[in-house]
């Protein structure tokens, strides 16, 4: 294996054991409120002290990393999100257990920017390779629960600090296959035009939209399926499995598919084709229901990682600052649109607050007929 592929084999696997940490938090909640009894309230703060200040704090680190590549921050921020999960178990104190959280936010901001940078890098433009970087990401997330639920099941809290493990052992690795690409010379991006705020701006309409059709999926689909499909909570967790299953092989497709056809056109027929899509999934009786769900995560995961490398090419001076909105900041904010799904089904049914969803691609499907294909890639 040559120098560039165990690198890109490395961010891969980094991009998995980093965002492992975003997936982790949500299940180490439970545990807090059944040891602790904290409050709704404030196990709603842990989750806030990750997401929201991981979101916010994300374009920062962007745009130090635009002034100043900092390939360091990459093996830095991994560790920082274990070490914060591994401490947040240790002390009965809740403030301390938020910091310790809040800590784990900031090294997932602080790891983000410049991994993607230095993944654009390191797959030498490719579609596919960046996919693959994006897929790291989505396997990570979905792997937080598996790892938390037994650690903490079978020791409790007082056994976080072993989920801070992973991150060790991936921060090590990360600087070791990195140190052949430190100086700030191979590391810049090199600038290829001026930068396009309009149509950057138009791209995260587009992601903030994505975002949010996923989050109320994710928060809904299995309770729907169970009332679709029947046999209990199995019907529910196989939904899930589909859509994130799907999902992720979808999101490597799409760098296949971007570099037959082009990322523009790609994610304009991806968004298309959700309107239908999530509305089937809504409308669909019986086990027809996971057909569409597997359509849908088709339409929301194939422009995932086109997403990214869409942003740094619109912005082509500011690199970072793409990264930090395009992973961060739009994606973390579709959280937001889950509350308003639960209040329509709250004030009439599921199906309803499901129907709403379809808004969010028709928006997405008719800001992408106004992007324009910046410099490409290659395949």
């Amino acid at each position: 294996m040559n120098n560039s592929r165990w690198r890109m084999s490395v961010l891969v696997a980094g991009h998995a054991v980093d965002d492992l940490y975003q997936g982790a938090v949500p299940a180490v909640v439970p545990f807090l409120v059944l040891e602790r009894g904290y409050s709704y309230l404030a196990a709603a703060g842990i989750t806030v002290a990750a997401t929201l200040l991981s979101s916010v704090v994300q374009p920062l680190f962007g745009v130090l990393t635009d002034r100043r590549p900092m390939p360091w921050l990459v093996p830095l921020g991994m560790i920082l999100a274990g070490v914060g999960v591994g401490l947040s178990g240790l002390s009965d104190s809740y403030v301390l257990t938020w910091l310790a959280i809040a800590l784990s936010g900031l090294g997932v901001a602080a790891y983000h920017p410049e991994a993607a940078r230095l993944a654009r890098r390191v797959a030498q433009d490719s579609h596919v390779g960046m996919s693959w970087f994006a897929v790291g990401g989505n396997v990570g997330f979905a792997l937080g629960p598996v790892l938390v639920t037994p650690v903490l099941a079978f020791g409790g809290l007082a056994w976080s600090p072993v989920l801070a493990v992973p991150a060790l052992i991936g921060g090590a690795a990360t600087f070791a296959a990195l140190r052949g690409v430190q100086g700030a010379s191979s590391l810049a991006a090199v600038s290829s035009g001026r930068d396009d705020w309009g149509q950057f701006s138009r791209l995260t309409v587009i992601i903030v939209a994505r975002s949010m059709v996923t989050f109320g999926l994710g928060t809904f689909l299995a309770i729907w399926a169970t009332q679709r499909v029947g046999g209990g909570p199995a019907a529910g967790a196989a939904a899930l499995v589909v859509l994130f299953g799907v999902g992720a092989a979808s999101t490597l497709l799409g760098g296949v598919l971007a570099g037959r056809w082009g990322r523009v056109r790609v994610l304009q027929a991806s968004y298309a084709l959700a309107v239908p899509a999530v509305a089937g999934v809504a409308l669909v009786p019986g086990p027809a229901v996971y057909l569409m769900v597997a359509l849908t995560a088709v339409a929301l995961y194939v422009p995932f990682s086109l997403h990214v490398t869409l942003g740094q090419d619109y912005l082509p001076n500011r690199m970072g600052t793409a990264s930090g909105v395009t992973l961060g900041l739009a994606v973390s904010i579709g959280g937001l649109g889950s509350p308003v799904v639960g209040a329509i089904a709250g004030a009439s049914d599921l199906q309803w607050g499901l129907l709403s969803l379809v808004l969010l691609p028709i928006i997405a499907a008719a800001a992408a007929r106004g992007l324009r294909s910046p410099s490409s890639m290659r395949a």
